[in-house]
């Protein structure tokens, strides 16, 4: 294992534990998480390896694959910057549970994808740490403690769904989390007995909204909420009423997310009746919302899913925060090749950069290594 090897060449042992944990794709419920609605991802094959020994004092060395030079050092957290953060930020949150640490990092999910690389890395430190300390967190404490150190430490407003798809989620299943009630389930997300493909569709385009315009659509949305004097709009259950009182944005944002929280529990009735060839309806319906009620979509996202759809996907829609990253498309097996055809052609006709093309199956959370 070269993470292994690596920590090796850099500290002169081997590590006392190794954790990994995966990246993840939304199949639907986008931007719900942090309006205390439902979400539905799953985990994909890639994701972050951590090997950690524990220090007896309160430095930190952090080596990364995926950046040279020697091991990064900090011997406080406020000193650390960039990616480091991420890592730093779950000690910060451990506190006096947990004392310095040697640390080599190896990860796959491809950057600025809208994977959730961030959630893999932190899940994968804080399992490590769980693991080494013997603190006895559960998978869902380990989730909501990465959440932490994102929000309060890195500063991304961001909900709990890609924590939570990382240390929680089951090969072979997608994850259905209530985000407020923190209650989940696995579901059965099997479909090759369908003759069906998820296809991960890379838009190439780097997305980056720590803060910026994601910030800007969950203050919308907290403002909507209490003009509507509900605790989060997951409460409106009368939209039409709800539409009336608001105006402008906060009138689309809210119609987005009421709508979105009805598709996952649609979708998750489809699934259990069976019939996983028809929720590609409700994935176009989805990216019809974000683009157009949330307006967090791209033209790259928009060109992927609509010539992904023309090239014979039953359906396909944007997934992550958006504006870049990944659209997803539930494909024919034996159409694959066309869609991949057809969303290449289209984007060499705007001018776009070449699409990158991920298969992905539902994967299996985090995990310790041999």
């Amino acid at each position: 294992m070269r993470v292994v090897e690596a920590f090796r060449a850099a500290y002169g042992a081997s590590p006392q534990t190794v954790w990994r944990a995966p990246g993840r794709v939304n199949l639907i419920g986008e931007h719900t998480d942090y309006n205390d609605g439902f979400v539905l991802p799953f985990a994909v094959p890639w994701g972050v390896t951590a090997a950690i020994t524990p220090r007896t004092d309160d430095t930190i060395r952090l080596l990364s694959l995926q950046a040279s030079g020697e091991p990064l050092t900090f011997t406080g957290h406020d000193q650390s910057t960039g990616w480091a953060r991420y890592v730093v930020g779950v000690f910060a949150m451990l506190g006096d549970r947990v004392r310095g640490a040697d640390i080599a990092i190896d990860g796959d999910v491809p950057q600025g994808a809208g994977l959730s690389s961030s959630a893999a890395l932190e899940v994968a430190v804080a399992s490590a740490l769980n693991d080494l300390h013997d603190l006895g967190m559960t998978p869902m404490e380990i989730a909501l403690l990465s959440q932490k150190a994102e929000n309060d430490f890195v500063g991304m407003p961001c909900g709990i769904m890609d924590q939570a798809a990382s240390a929680l989620c089951e090969e072979g299943h997608a994850l259905f989390l209530d985000c407020r009630s923190l209650a989940s389930r696995n579901i059965p997300l099997d479909l090759a007995p369908h003759g069906l493909s998820m296809l991960i569709i890379d838009t190439q385009v780097h997305h980056e909204h720590a803060g910026g315009e994601y910030a800007k659509r969950r203050a919308e949305c907290e403002s909507a909420a209490r003009k509507l004097g509900v605790p989060a709009l997951r409460d409106v259950t009368d939209l039409a009423a709800a539409l009336d009182r608001l105006q402008g944005d906060e009138r689309k944002r809210t119609m987005h997310i009421v709508t979105e929280n009805h598709r996952v529990e649609a979708l998750i009735g489809l699934l259990r009746a069976g019939a996983v060839t028809e929720i590609g309806a409700l994935l176009n319906a989805s990216h019809l919302s974000l683009r157009d009620q949330y307006e967090v979509s791209s033209p790259e996202l928009d060109v992927a899913v609509e010539a992904a759809v023309r090239g014979g996907a039953r359906g396909a829609r944007m997934t992550g925060g958006g504006f870049g990253g990944s659209a997803i498309a539930l494909v024919p097996v034996e159409r694959l090749a066309g869609v991949e055809e057809s969303v290449t052609a289209a984007y060499a006709e705007r001018g776009f950069q070449a699409p990158r093309f991920l298969p992905a199956t539902p994967a299996r959370g985090a995990h310790r290594l041999a």
